[in-house]
């Protein structure tokens, strides 16, 4: 298939331009879509959450000469291109281009489109507390709306104990590792969630507006758990890369139905 055929199919599923949108009137900053254009025709393609040398060295192997990231392979300045630098940036850069590897990236939109990551962290935890997507979230409230999806949820949850809703959303997400704050016997009836690494000032302050009994995201600075501790409010903290992976698996299942080519799924189970 073509690069451009290809990339036509995963905007489909994550339109680019939902993460300018969401830049724009929420004043962020993103670098998704094709960054690396270094082949037209595509025999196979490789997902990872990111561009890390094992997932390179999986698309070689398996002979995909297309990766697509959720985490931008090319986000910030980059000082220098060498390929003497194996472990970083540049020296992955310079190993995909030599072996005819193209990247799409894509990022905010995959967070916010409608099933992307954000929206599927909160299905898992439907799922994890015995509920249904259409049942559970007909109420729920986005943090930030677009024009369709958004980022950040708020909604209600059948009343669980905190300590077995910890457990459930542990193996709903395959996590090796959670972190909780908060009495584990506390009821839980409704539930703010934020993909990766959403826990900030802003996202606290909505959770605990629209008074929410826990908050499950990742990367939580110590301030912010403070702030949620005294007022009353659980956290439950996964790791980056299991609160976004859950989401990106299915991403890569939607675009692997629509493609005739092999995709392969790259899974990094240390960070779990």
């Amino acid at each position: 298939m073509k690069l451009s055929e290809i990339y036509k199919i995963a905007d489909t599923f994550a339109p680019k331009r939902l993460s300018d949108e969401y830049c724009k009137t929420y004043g962020a900053y993103d670098n998704s879509g094709l960054l690396v254009e270094a082949c037209e025709e595509v025999k196979g393609i490789l997902f990872s959450l990111d561009l890390t040398n094992q997932a390179i060295d999986k698309a070689i192997e398996k002979g995909c000469d297309l990766i697509i990231t959720h985490h931008p392979a090319i986000y910030g300045k980059i000082g220098n291109i060498r390929a003497s630098d194996e472990g970083l940036l540049g020296g992955k850069l310079v190993k995909c281009i030599q072996k005819g590897i193209s990247l799409i990236c894509m990022h905010l939109n995959l967070d916010t489109a409608k099933g992307g990551i954000d929206e599927s962290l909160t299905e898992g935890i439907l799922a994890a507390a015995g509920e249904t997507m259409g049942a559970g979230t007909s109420s729920f409230e986005i943090m930030h709306p677009l024009s369709e999806g958004g980022y950040g949820r708020v909604y209600s949850i059948p009343e669980t104990e905190f300590g077995k809703l910890a457990e459930k959303v542990k193996a709903e997400f395959s996590a090796e590792r959670i972190v909780t704050y908060g009495d584990e016997k506390k009821m839980i009836g409704k539930v703010a969630n934020f993909c990766g690494g959403g826990a900030d000032d802003e996202t606290i302050e909505f959770a605990i507006r629209k008074q929410a009994d826990v908050v499950i995201s990742s990367d939580f600075k110590h301030h912010l758990i403070q702030r949620l501790v005294e007022s009353g409010v659980a956290v439950l903290a996964l790791t980056h890369y299991a609160s976004e992976q859950y989401g990106f698996e299915k991403y890569y299942k939607k675009i692997s139905q629509a493609v005739d080519i092999p995709c392969v799924y790259h899974l990094d189970e240390s960070l779990l």
